[in-house]
């Protein structure tokens, strides 16, 4: 049985779209004005691993939500659709992929344990889920494709395995800055200075984008679209 909001999902996208450009801007002034910058290779290793913020949140979380809504979202044909869906949670994967292993990179040129605390974990376990997910939904629903049959089965599995990979992305983000803030309030970092308040607004932003995301992908499509996820 279909499940969908009584909302239409264009108004619900434009809010998806500001939130998305509000959390990319405080998390790029995080990183680059109050935490020095971002680098690949530098003597001050605290400056690869501000790679690891900015990738996940604008790679996982952003550019993962917008592959999300494009079904919803979009006014185009079924098949741009599904390339647009495909290439945005590839470019999503790529950019965490790497986010992850500029967080290895720093631990490991900084003589830090790595996988201790819980965000790691999770962290593992999404990146692990989200590779899964975009490999069945390739060979599945794109090449070289199941059958009707099989592809009709699996819709509403790939939906709603993607929703929850999203939602513990999400989450995963969030205690990720509580970590890093927890981190650096415990070296001196003032627990009501200006950057204190700014990575809890980030916080709290990825949280509504999150949000807005689920919102927009059961909200009521255009009249006209007969290819957005009403599997679910």
């Amino acid at each position: 049985m279909a499940i969908a909001i009584p909302v239409k999902a264009l108004p619900l996208s434009f809010v998806v779209h500001a939130l998305a450009i509000a959390g990319a801007v405080l998390v790029l002034v995080w990183n680059i004005y109050f935490r020095g910058g971002l680098a690949w290779e530098s003597t001050d290793k605290s400056l690869i691993f501000n790679l690891h913020p900015v990738l996940m949140l604008i790679g996982l979380i952003i550019i993962g939500g917008e592959a999300i809504i494009s079904y919803k979202a979009l006014p185009f044909k079924k098949e741009e659709k599904k390339i647009i869906h495909l290439v945005l949670h590839a470019i999503a994967l790529i950019l965490g992929i790497i986010g992850v292993y500029a967080a290895f990179k720093y631990h490991n040129e900084s003589s830090i344990a790595n996988l201790y605390s819980l965000h790691s974990w999770l962290g593992i376990g999404v990146i692990s889920l989200y590779g899964i997910q975009w490999l069945y939904g390739f060979v599945a629903f794109f090449y070289p494709g199941g059958t009707a049959a099989i592809r009709r089965e699996s819709l509403p599995w790939h939906v709603l395995f993607g929703i929850f990979v999203y939602i513990l992305a999400v989450a995963t983000a969030t205690l990720g800055f509580l970590e890093k803030l927890t981190f650096l309030e415990n070296s001196g970092l003032a627990k009501y200075g200006s950057e204190a308040f700014l990575v809890n607004f980030t916080a709290i932003i990825t949280v509504l984008y999150g949000t807005f995301v689920l919102l927009t992908a059961l909200s009521q499509g255009p009249v006209e679209d007969d290819y957005s996820y009403s599997a679910i």
